[in-house]
């Protein structure tokens, strides 16, 4: 097998064949095959795409680049969820204790964040003391006794996508469905899952702008997951604006315990509970999605799902008295200042990704990966598109450890718009399964 005659058969539109797929990435992670062919191949990928069946190969070719994580030994079944990414995205810390109030298994491994805020980890370690780094014993014993465990990612999952995303990413090829969902999903599988809930963004602040790509790649990864065995279902949700108020790690960590106190942003907790409602219903709770978000919804309300992220964060060697006193436990900035409008009407307009970038000037996230988090750093929105505001009165409060620039106001006067009227965007766009 030659890596030139696989590069022409997909220039020539033809599908590649499963051994085919498998000889290409396993060459390609050994290093047999140089990144310009590998290029090539991305780049003929991009334009001619690839079928469902070429897509499932990719997939399960990623997967076995590298180590496979073994949850077998975790008693029901793991669902796992993914989100494309977005702009004060906290969903993750209260899905976990919110699904596992409810008997299914959380057991999930979670990045550092690049960009505009922290991933999961960043934020929980937000907590004094929790702890990310456990063995998969460890971890394993900790769902299976709490149901609920969030760790940093370890071991060599998927060698050959971390190859292949940093080739795409100055290929000018990050932008093929294929290689998206066959990126993410093999993560997703390598990682144990027995069932996958995917979160697909569109809009402003996030990497799909309009509905009918986010729709093309969500129904390509709830393609390959069932193809490989995976029972998966995906959510298109709205990031034209960010999800609920709190922008930064610290105080996505407060928003997140008021959601679990039933308290929480609107927006935020009616994305838990539909995303919350599919995991809960994979996981064999409820006859219908009606049912287990009915269940979601009165351990929101009764004290279930604080509990449980109480003995989460317990059990992680983190403070547990943060469900009780956020702010007495959580980091504190140095800083503070609130941005006043400067006419009064309705918030008609929030860019969301500028409104990220603003918070990654704060500290609140990282431009590179050497970058240093500051925890305590953010924005907390006080309106959001929709609501009406009086000049002079607050729209965000900025907080930083760092004197707090103009450059970083302006920049947030710039991309909240005030106008006569507005139309609040829809929160839900579409759900595939």
């Amino acid at each position: 097998m030659r890596m030139i005659d696989l590069i022409d058969k997909k220039q020539h539109n033809q599908a590649l064949t499963e051994d085919e797929i498998k000889w290409m990435i396993t060459n390609y992670t050994s290093e047999a095959i140089p990144d310009y062919q590998m290029s090539a191949m991305a780049m003929a990928i991009y334009f001619n795409g690839m079928n469902n069946e070429e897509r499932s190969a990719l997939t399960m070719a990623i997967v076995e680049s590298g180590e496979q994580i073994d949850l077998s030994s975790i008693e029901g079944v793991k669902v796992d969820k993914h989100s494309t990414g977005g702009v004060g995205d906290t969903t993750t810390l209260i899905l976990a204790p919110l699904v596992a109030s409810v008997g299914v298994p959380f057991a999930k491994m979670s990045g550092r964040g690049l960009g505009h805020t922290g991933g999961t980890i960043d934020k929980l370690e937000a907590i004094p003391g929790f702890n990310v780094e456990v063995s998969q014993e460890r971890f394993v014993e900790l769902v299976n006794k709490n149901k609920v465990a969030v760790v940093g990612q370890s071991g060599n999952l998927t060698p050959a996508d971390k190859k292949l995303y940093a080739l795409r990413d100055v290929t000018g090829t990050v932008e093929s469905i294929p290689l998206i969902a066959s990126s993410i999903m093999s993560k997703k599988i390598a990682a144990g899952a027995d069932a996958i809930v995917l979160d697909v963004k569109i809009g402003a602040g996030a990497f799909m702008k309009n509905v009918e790509q986010a729709k093309e790649l969500a129904e390509t990864m709830v393609n390959i997951g069932e193809a490989v065995g995976r029972n998966t279902m995906a959510v298109i949700s709205d990031m034209s604006q960010p999800l609920g108020n709190a922008i930064g790690n610290g105080l996505e960590v407060k928003e997140a315990i008021d959601t679990l106190k039933g308290n929480g942003p609107a927006d935020l907790t009616e994305l838990c509970l539909v995303l919350g409602s599919q995991m809960a219903y994979l996981g064999g709770v409820g006859s219908s999605l009606e049912e287990a978000r009915a269940k979601l919804e009165e351990n929101l309300h009764n004290g279930k799902a604080l509990a449980v992220f109480k003995t989460f964060v317990e059990a992680q060697g983190g403070d547990a008295t943060v469900a009780d006193d956020p702010e007495g436990v959580l980091p504190k900035a140095k800083y503070s200042q609130d941005v006043l409008a400067k006419e009064s009407g309705k918030v008609s307009e929030i860019v969301a990704d500028q409104i990220g970038i603003a918070a990654m000037m704060l500290g609140a996230g990282r431009e590179t990966k050497e970058s240093d988090i500051d925890l305590a750093a953010g924005i907390y929105m006080h309106k959001k598109i929709g609501d009406a505001v009086e000049k002079d009165e607050a729209l965000v409060t900025v907080y930083s450890n760092k004197e707090i620039k103009e450059e970083v106001i302006t920049k947030i006067l710039n991309n909240i718009k005030v106008a006569e009227s507005a139309e609040i965007p829809t929160l839900i766009h579409e759900i595939i399964q």
